[in-house]
């Protein structure tokens, strides 16, 4: 073999290896792992989007929130000792929130398979940070189990759109439930909601009996009308509510609500906690513009035996700076005949000052 032979067959040698290797390394190269985007799911409205992976529709939102407030009346200041020479002196009443919201659908063979929750961080004067659970529930199709509000509140709906609507309580909020509501698709609906009461208090149930609460409503473009009933199973007490909503027009609507309960001192009644008999809240809302709405509510209770009645009137505006973004100057007045004229904050003006960030 000559030197020409044995540079060639060397040089196709190293070609041969070279090209085997470079397959080799062709084939041992990792192929990259598909990547996962995060889908908008619109099927239950604005914000929502799939959990990857799964079908599940995830929205995630809330509020931060400041108020503070000055005067007379459940939503004005207070009064606190002066901390060098022990008088009383009048301040402020302020608190911050934050406000954690989780909304989850899923499409079912038996309807939509949904959840919510809420939980509120807040820090306010004199007592420092909280911290509340106040929804945490499972719906399907109808059928509603977990942390609410009670139905005989929520199924009318909350008094109006002022901040102080409940200068004159008008229901229970807090509870355990089970519930179902019934929605014919016409605008017919009706609700059946067993509920255990806020814990803790003087209305949590003390045996198997729950309360119970059932209504039915109508509701279309004009408006709607609503009724509600609510038996309290430990003080085997009854309470019932009727509203009429009316829409106006695009700017204007309108709503008044009344109650009547069988017993007299608010102590003894789940769903009457007003005083008297029997109460009323009226009000409505007028939008000036898309930024600016103006809120008004009134509210009268009959009062408890020997004392005049319970009323107060309260009034915003709820004007949105940037989008997202709400400032709510607010006046209340108050004067409630249960308490002696000449106590402090019996009766007078209150003054209210929200700003909220919702997201």
């Amino acid at each position: 073999m000559n030197i020409k032979s044995l540079l060639l067959g060397s040089a196709a040698a190293l070609v041969a290896v070279s090209g085997a290797r470079a397959a080799d390394a062709v084939e041992v190269v990792a192929e990259p792992e598909p990547m996962e985007y995060v889908r908008v799911c619109d099927t239950y409205g604005t914000g929502y989007f799939y959990i990857p992976g799964t079908e599940t529709c995830l929205r995630i939102g809330g509020y931060v929130r400041y108020d503070m407030s000055v005067g007379d009346g459940p939503y004005g200041g207070h009064t606190v000792t002066d901390k060098t020479d022990g008088s009383e002196n009048d301040t402020y009443h302020k608190r911050a929130r934050l406000s954690l919201r989780t909304w989850t659908g899923t499409e079912t063979e038996m309807g939509t398979l949904s959840t919510y929750t809420e939980t509120r961080f807040q820090y306010t004067d004199q007592v420092g940070t909280q911290t509340s659970l106040n929804f945490a529930w499972i719906q399907l199709g109808g059928f509603r189990v977990g942390k609410d509000e009670s139905a005989f509140t929520t199924f009318p709906g909350y008094a109006g759109g002022v901040i102080a609507d409940d200068l004159v309580p008008y229901g229970p909020f807090d509870t355990n439930l089970v519930s179902y509501t019934f929605d014919a698709g016409n605008g017919f609906s009706a609700i059946v909601s067993l509920e255990t009461g806020e814990a803790g208090s003087d209305y949590e149930i003390d045996s198997y009996m729950p309360h119970v609460v059932g209504g039915a409503k109508y509701a279309g473009g004009w408006g709607a009308i609503t009724g509600v009933v609510g038996y309290d199973s430990v003080y085997e007490e009854w309470a019932a509510k009727a509203r009429l909503d009316v829409n106006v027009n695009d700017a204007l609507s309108l709503f008044v609500m009344a109650g009547y309960g069988t017993d007299d001192d608010w102590v003894y009644s789940n769903y009457k906690p007003w005083n008297g008999n029997w109460a009323v809240w009226a009000g409505g809302s007028y939008k000036f513009s898309e930024k600016a709405t103006f809120n008004i509510q009134g509210d009268y209770a009959e009062g408890l035996d020997g004392f005049d009645g319970d009323w107060g009137v309260a009034a915003n505006v709820d004007y949105e700076i940037v989008k997202g973004l709400h400032i709510i100057p607010e006046v209340t007045y108050t004067d409630y005949g249960t308490i002696d004229n000449d106590a402090p904050g019996a009766e007078g003006f209150g003054g209210f000052l929200r700003f909220q960030r919702n997201f």
